[in-house]
């Protein structure tokens, strides 16, 4: 790889040529084999998600999250309506397609699209959402939405540095770890230390196949037991 210089001969960063920004995501639904994401409506999801998130044993999955577990539903839906309104963070919900349920949420926010920079956040998986393959596929659907459809250049993950569910998830997803931000945040009375990840786009192509590879019906067994996991997809 050539480093350009300009001429004081100092090193310079690689030409991006002709290099226009990209657009806003689009309020349009991403739908796969297992799930559809698609523009958060108050009115549609609100109830299928209070429920869904009724049926975790305790509250742990929001420590890390920006708001507390809510407790009444009229509650809940007054704060989606907020998010429904907002271009940035883009929330959307996350459907069973088998039964056409909201069973979680996930948003593009922190939107640079002059520069080709997205990253997605407030995620948050119901109990029936978590760990399926409706849950990885809802990933892939927004990373491929990014990529391929906008053509944004750096793809972002960030959480809360001791959130080691978090930060398992963005190293299997294929993020790269960049490094700790300290002292990057001040939430619920408390310290954030933001551990940062992120995809570029000419680590896409081979993130894309092992994303492709490990959704193949052929990729699990009868009982829905996967063959190879995505981590080992990306070595071969």
């Amino acid at each position: 790889m050539t480093i350009r210089t300009n001429p004081y001969d100092q090193p310079i960063g690689l030409a991006v040529p002709d290099w226009q920004g990209c657009n806003m995501p689009p309020r349009i639904a991403m739908t796969g084999r297992h799930c559809i994401v698609e523009p958060i409506d108050a009115e549609k999801h609100a109830r299928q998600l209070f429920d869904a998130n009724l049926a975790a044993l305790d509250d742990r999955r929001f420590t890390y999250l920006s708001t507390d577990a809510f407790d009444d539903f009229t509650t809940y839906r007054t704060w989606l309506v907020g998010m429904a309104a907002q271009n940035d963070p883009m929330l959307h919900a996350i459907l069973d397609r088998a039964s056409n349920t909201a069973l979680g949420v996930a948003a593009f926010m922190r939107i640079d699209a002059p520069m080709g920079v997205v990253e997605v956040g407030h995620i948050n998986y119901a109990p029936a959402l978590a760990q399926t393959i409706a849950g990885t596929e809802a990933m892939y659907l927004m990373m491929k939405r990014a990529f391929d459809e906008l053509g944004y250049r750096r793809y972002e993950w960030k959480c809360d540095s001791l959130n080691e569910p978090s930060r398992a998830a963005a190293a299997r997803y294929g993020f790269r770890f960049e490094g700790i931000f300290r002292n990057a945040l001040v939430y619920k009375g408390r310290n954030r230390d933001t551990a940062w990840f992120s995809i570029i786009d000419t680590e896409w192509p081979g993130i894309k196949q092992a994303f492709e590879t490990w959704l193949s019906p052929d990729n699990f067994d009868e009982n829905g037991q996967q063959r190879q996991s995505l981590a080992a997809l990306r070595t071969v």
